[in-house]
């Protein structure tokens, strides 16, 4: 059966982290705890083998991630599944957003009325707890979830949620007016907050604290820094400023292609300084920073982008 979107409706992410899949049928028997109504990153990580992990990529089975709370458009909604767009993660596959399917049970439909606030909590903690509106512990969300604020109410912020009510931990997250007003970080600041990743193991599709894939990192990162930029390296690297190779700066964007850098990009990571590189490299290993001299990524270096602005002066 098709069912068709509700007019004045706001469809928001109503499980911790949302996967997208390429098609209805790209989920495998072990995929259930991503596809559930709970949807259990941490579960779903801990039963995936080596070869599951690497057939999210090779099978070409998972496309992004979504986080609690973040708004789609639905073009579609048939047999349990909603054909979506994701308008805040640009990309040259629809001009509207990043494409996909998520489960329907992963939605819910709100009017926009209850998805109004006073401002924007984000979360800067890599995991937090929403409380009900109870105060009793509901759902653990990711890194860079946003909410809207209904009021601050001293250690605790209320907000909006796809269930209701619920209350974030001041501690663990900060208010903003809105999404245009995060104070856009430097390179380094960018850095700084990468670092806190290190040895979080890589995840194809990764786009949350659980796990990030190569260009999902990057993005996040530029995100919390006040930046966005698109979603994938393909098109991370046709953006931003050009920077010429000798003159890359911390916090830059490095990308890398086949045929010792005449080919296609196939992966992106952050400039670290003298000669590192912060990256989420490929399925079974993790968020790490090595020494590009000497290595692969030496030879297919191609392109350096910046997205990050320089810090205007004090006074």
């Amino acid at each position: 059966m098709i069912k068709k979107k509700a007019i004045d409706t706001v469809w928001v992410v109503a499980v911790p982290v949302a996967t997208v899949w390429t098609a209805p049928d790209s989920p495998r028997d072990c995929d259930e705890p991503g596809i559930s109504s709970v949807s259990s990153m941490i579960e779903w990580l801990d039963q995936l083998d080596h070869k599951q992990k690497l057939a999210l990529c090779d099978d070409n089975l998972v496309q992004s991630q979504l986080l609690y709370g973040e708004e789609v458009i639905v073009d579609e909604m048939k047999d349990g599944w909603a054909r979506i767009i994701i308008p805040h993660q640009s990309s040259k596959k629809d001009d509207r957003g990043y494409p996909g399917y998520i489960p329907e049970r992963q939605l819910n439909a709100l009017p926009p009325s209850k998805w109004q606030g006073n401002g924007m909590l984000v979360v800067h903690d890599k995991q937090t707890m929403l409380l009900d509106e109870k105060r009793q512990p509901f759902l653990e969300v990711s890194y860079l979830t946003s909410l809207p604020v209904i009021q601050e109410e001293g250690v605790l912020i209320k907000v909006r949620t796809p269930h209701g009510e619920g209350y974030i931990s001041a501690e663990a997250a900060s208010v903003y007016p809105s999404p245009e007003e995060i104070p856009k970080g430097s390179g380094a600041a960018i850095i700084e907050s990468a670092e806190t990743f290190l040895d979080l193991p890589y995840f194809w599709g990764g786009m949350s604290s659980y796990g990030f894939d190569c260009s999902g990192f990057a993005y996040a990162l530029h995100k919390a820094h006040g930046y966005m930029i698109p979603r994938d390296a393909t098109d991370q690297v046709n953006r931003g400023m050009d920077i010429p190779i000798d003159q890359k700066q911390p916090g830059d964007l490095l990308f890398f292609a086949y045929e010792e850098g005449e080919g296609r990009v196939h992966h992106v990571g952050f400039y670290y300084g003298e000669g590192k590189m912060l990256h989420s490299p490929n399925v079974g290993k993790s968020i790490e920073i090595i020494d590009l001299h000497g290595t692969i990524y030496e030879k297919e270096l191609c392109a350096v982008r910046r997205y990050w602005e320089e810090a205007e002066e004090a006074g």
